[in-house]
């Protein structure tokens, strides 16, 4: 019983003398997982709200987009992009922008806007999407060159004919008909059966590159 006793008490000392070396590093490591743990839930509930705020600042969006207040739709866009650029709705915010505007002529804040989801956006197909958009306001603004380096770009398959639709467009409006006709060929060739009237209007588009010749 003597010897249970001692060996117990010997292996209490060296479960103190563990302790005395490494409790100080055990309580630490303890803490910054406690801080690590609180900081993370602290970071979710930041997104969270984030994203509720600019949800509501994007319905208010919407509202002023489909009632033509242009004004009204730069302002709430601007909150959002300022305010919210992490969240989902920022890129979403700058392409309702960008329509408003383009569509009342106001081109440079329509390509700024597009310009501001290639810089930020973290997702391809917006990325890809705004290229296409842009090319249309560069198009408009005879901007060809520039148009033709933001088509440069390589899509996501399933867009690959918008891109070169939109650049046989520029092609053509540059004068450069054979490249232009190539273009649309290329189109023609990759956009899917079922979107009839798609392949209508390329064909069109083809014919009358043929006719300019």
């Amino acid at each position: 019983m003597a010897a249970y006793d001692l060996e117990e008490q010997e292996q209490l000392d060296e479960l103190k003398l563990w302790w005395k070396r490494y409790g100080n590093l055990i309580i630490l490591a303890l803490s910054l997982v406690v801080i690590l743990v609180s900081a993370w839930s602290g970071w979710k509930i930041w997104q969270r709200n984030q994203a509720q705020h600019a949800s509501s600042v994007y319905s208010d969006l919407q509202k002023a987009a489909r009632e033509n207040e242009t004004k009204k739709v730069g302002e709430l866009a601007g909150t959002i992009l300022e305010q919210y650029s992490r969240t989902t709705y920022a890129p979403l915010a700058a392409f309702v922008s960008a329509k408003s505007h383009f569509e009342t002529g106001d081109l440079k804040t329509a390509k700024a806007q597009l310009q501001w989801i290639l810089a930020n956006a973290r997702d391809g197909n917006l990325q890809d999407i705004a290229r296409l958009r842009l090319s249309g306001v560069l198009l408009d603004e005879k901007a060809y060159e520039e148009a033709i380096k933001v088509l440069d770009a390589k899509p996501a398959p399933d867009l690959d004919p918008l891109f070169s639709n939109a650049r046989g467009d520029v092609l053509l409006a540059q004068g450069k008909i054979d490249e232009a006709s190539s273009a649309f060929k290329r189109a023609l060739d990759k956009t899917p059966a079922k979107q009839v009237a798609a392949r209508e209007l390329l064909q069109l588009k083809i014919d009358a590159a043929g006719a300019a010749r």
